[in-house]
């Protein structure tokens, strides 16, 4: 039996405990040519979707990210790819269970009650546009290679609002518009990983490797802190659970993508990120010079500029349809909740050409201002790696309930009798589980101010009181879900107890 076959379940699950939703039976298995849902992505845009949305900039921006902490920084990057093909793999199979929108809120929702369901929405939410936000940042890494070479804070901020509004306004144009997109940018953006993958290998020295922690840490504390920038990088291998409702065929489709587009990410990576650091020792790649931390390994194999700016460009690419899928999934996850009474209604409005325009553009929105606040109070790296581990708080905590949703399902299925790939399954979500917490825990930056330290979470800790009067507003509208034969989820009017 195949990987992807794995996925699938075999047995109905047990009765909900009292006080929650009863968990969506395992959706049936049926061809696309028959009674497919009319999703305008099939497997190829789906998979560039996962793809496109887990490789941005993050990774190209990674090795200046830690590289304080040395090349320990590489055990970090295995770790956080262990926890990142764990997710995949919960995800692939939680999609099956459950093939309709929504993704990680959905899946709380369902086994917890719309009171959890509402705050995993809301976290994600803001994982996806405060995402976008520190995207754009590291996108502008790689476009000051060519204009603003100063690093003029104001002009640093221009370019990255059109980092944001660009992709805001391919989505508004359309679904298929999107896809398309986002399957070129994904051809183009694997141009730098996978020289870095291959020929760069070649130019690896071993004496930069040591010092092997330059941290002034514990290894353990070094690895922990690292991988917490690390996993950023894999951000959005739920991207097609969350859009599930726009693929064609989604009980198939999406956790084939989701498992094709983490497994593909992961090995690019860990290849790409030895190859940069044996390139490069930790020293040079802490230098602001080298934030383009990809095309500075690139000059530094071929000598000049020409490589360098290649790379600068294909990342730049990178970004964009990064940014053109992270935009989609902050309009389909907010339109998903919205259709179940967890959103306000607005969100819920779909445009003459088929996509959530107030969605888009609210996201987009948000984003340009946490852009803006955060270049005015530091520079560019600290607004970086401040965004990108608030980002991974407010997504790992819906991790965190996704897994503890698959342990609960998991083990009524196991009550009712033996269970196909029970151990394997429980694993994988203990494995999810425990990396979401490892993430939120180590997510405690290391610096000289207290707002670098603690910045995330107070970041965090606003944007999650800003949903409390969303939540009380819209309490009266909440659904309650049912579970269909096809594994499919109604609902049903009625607040939550």
């Amino acid at each position: 039996m195949s990987l992807l076959d794995r996925t699938r379940f075999h047995r109905e699950p047990g009765t909900p405990a009292s006080g929650t939703t009863p968990p969506p039976r395992p959706a049936r298995h049926r061809a696309e040519d028959e009674t497919a849902p009319a999703g305008q992505l099939r497997l190829p845009q789906a998979t560039a979707l996962v793809m496109g949305s887990i490789i941005g900039v993050g990774v190209f921006s990674l090795p200046y990210a830690v590289a304080s902490y040395g090349p320990i920084s590489l055990v970090a990057m295995a770790v956080a790819t262990v926890g990142a093909v764990a997710l995949g793999l919960m995800f692939a199979v939680l999609s099956r269970r459950m093939p309709a929108g929504g993704g990680p809120y959905a899946y709380a929702r369902a086994a917890f009650g719309n009171g959890w369901g509402f705050s995993q929405a809301w976290l994600y939410w803001i994982t996806a546009w405060a995402g976008n936000a520190a995207i754009a940042v590291g996108w502008v890494f790689y476009v000051e290679t060519f204009v603003n070479k100063g690093g003029a804070t104001g002009w640093s901020i221009v370019i990255a609002l059109a980092g944001l509004w660009i992709p805001a306004a391919i989505n508004l144009t359309g679904v298929r518009s999107m896809g398309v997109f986002q399957v070129w940018t994904t051809v183009l953006k694997f141009i730098p990983l996978a020289l870095m993958a291959t020929a760069g290998l070649f130019f690896i020295e071993a004496g930069n490797f040591t010092p092997w922690n330059t941290s002034g840490e514990t290894s353990i504390s070094a690895i922990g802190g690292a991988m917490a920038i690390c996993l950023f990088s894999y951000l959005g291998l739920e991207t097609a659970s969350v859009a599930a409702a726009q693929v064609r065929d989604p009980g198939r489709n999406v956790p084939r993508a989701t498992v094709l587009g983490t497994v593909g990410s992961a090995v690019v990576y860990l290849l790409s990120m030895i190859a940069v650091f044996g390139i490069l020792p930790a020293t040079a790649l802490a230098q602001d010079a080298n934030q383009a931390s990809y095309s500075a390994a690139a000059n530094q194999v071929f000598g000049g500029n020409v490589a360098g700016d290649i790379v600068a460009a294909a990342v730049i690419i990178s970004g964009i349809g990064a940014l053109n899928g992270w935009t989609m999934i902050c309009a389909e996850m907010p339109l998903a909740a919205a259709k179940e009474g967890l959103f306000p209604r607005v969100f819920g409005r779909v445009s003459g050409r088929g996509v959530p325009a107030f969605g888009i553009v609210a996201s987009a929105a948000l984003a340009s201002v946490a852009v803006v606040v955060s270049y005015l109070g530091a520079d560019g790296a600290t607004v970086f790696t401040t965004l990108v581990l608030m980002t991974g708080i407010t997504a790992a905590i819906p991790y965190a309930f996704s897994a503890l949703a698959q342990i609960k399902w998991r083990w009524q299925d196991h009550r009712r009798g033996p269970t196909p790939h029970f151990v394997l399954d429980l694993a994988v979500a203990v494995v999810a589980l425990a990396m979401s917490v490892a993430f939120v825990y180590y997510s405690r930056n290391t610096g000289s101010t207290w707002y670098v330290v603690w910045g995330p979470f107070l970041m965090t800790g606003v944007a999650a009181i800003l949903g409390v009067p969303v939540y009380l507003s819209q309490r009266r509208r909440f659904q309650t879900v049912s579970a269909s034969s096809d594994g499919a989820t109604g609902t049903t009017d009625g607040a939550d107890a």
